[in-house]
């Protein structure tokens, strides 16, 4: 029973040792491993601050998917100063802010490492009209006083003598005249106004649409999106869209002048009639039609300088 007994304890004694050994072995890898991830951490850090990783000009951003807005413009539109850590920079807000922009649509910004940068990624709106927003104002001009007697003064709402010597006038009424601004941009398939800023000069190389738009994009944007796909998918070339007129909407086209009335009243109807007539130079002398009347698409008419034609009206 005593070697038994003695036997037992050494085999105890063993095994104590060899888990002590154990634990220390774990102790001493865990201190590396740790002693490893700090070095590694401390040695990134150290290289993250050092003085390379610093955008220095605007010539270390890269700018992709641009044609309209040059590289300068989209440049000027990051509020970046210089030289400014990389690592200082948000991307998406720079992002945010270029997509503020009415000519981008998308855009997303990355950080580059290896040369340190930046790289943008531009989407920008395809446009397919230009666009001429007409702002008419009427001004008192007539109601204030040509000279103010002595010690008089002109109205809070009356331009001083040399306002009114320079104020444009267009139209002349009754009770003043009404000034007529034209500000002119660019329209995308969705209605969505590009303005074109002489701050912003598009790319000289952009070929711009052939389509022209007049009015105001407040008063036609909810419509413009069906309309501009029924032209495109017409057969009558439309050169011009003018929206002046809320109670008539008329399109310049090959075929000349054509009056659709209201605009959101059966459009594509209207539009649909329109490429019915493309056979009309074969049936009239188009220099002698004064504007096509597609008001009612059932009785579309021909106004010719002298006198109205029914179209596939019986010849007398």
């Amino acid at each position: 029973m005593a070697g038994i007994v003695s036997v037992s304890r050494a085999d105890l004694e063993g095994r104590r040792k060899k888990l002590r050994q154990q634990r220390q072995m774990k102790f001493i890898q865990a201190a590396w491993q740790t002693f490893a991830v700090s070095s590694l951490a401390s040695g990134l850090l150290w290289i993250a601050i050092q003085p390379i990783w610093v955008l220095k000009t605007s010539k270390d951003i890269v700018i992709l998917g641009n044609h309209l807005l040059p590289d300068e413009a989209i440049q000027s539109l990051l509020v970046l100063s210089y030289p400014q850590s990389l690592w200082r920079i948000e991307p998406h807000r720079l992002a945010e802010s270029l997509k503020q922009e009415p000519t981008i649509a998308q855009a997303t910004v990355s950080r580059r490492l290896f040369p340190p940068g930046l790289i943008v990624q531009i989407d920008e709106r395809k446009p397919v009209a230009i666009a001429e927003r007409v702002i008419r104002s009427n001004s008192a001009l007539q109601d204030c006083p040509v000279a103010p007697t002595h010690g008089e003064s002109h109205p809070t709402d009356c331009p001083t003598e040399a306002v009114r010597a320079t104020a444009p006038r267009t139209e002349q009424g009754n009770k003043g005249s009404i000034n007529k601004k034209v500000s002119v941009g660019l329209l995308d398939a969705d209605g969505v106004w590009i303005p074109l800023d002489k701050g912003k000069p598009l790319n000289p190389n952009v070929q711009l649409p052939n389509l022209k738009v007049i009015g105001s994009p407040e008063q036609y944007r909810s419509y413009w999106g069906s309309l501009y796909q029924a032209i495109m998918q017409g057969s009558v070339k439309v050169l011009e869209i003018d929206f002046q007129d809320p109670t008539n909407l008329i399109l310049k086209t090959e075929l000349g002048n054509v009056h659709f009335g209201a605009p959101n009243v059966q459009l594509l109807e209207k539009i649909k009639v329109l490429a019915q007539m493309r056979h009309l130079p074969a049936q009239l002398n188009l220099s002698q039609i004064e504007y096509i009347d597609l008001k009612n698409p059932d009785q579309p008419i021909v106004q010719m300088n002298q006198r109205k034609q029914l179209l596939n009206a019986p010849k007398p």
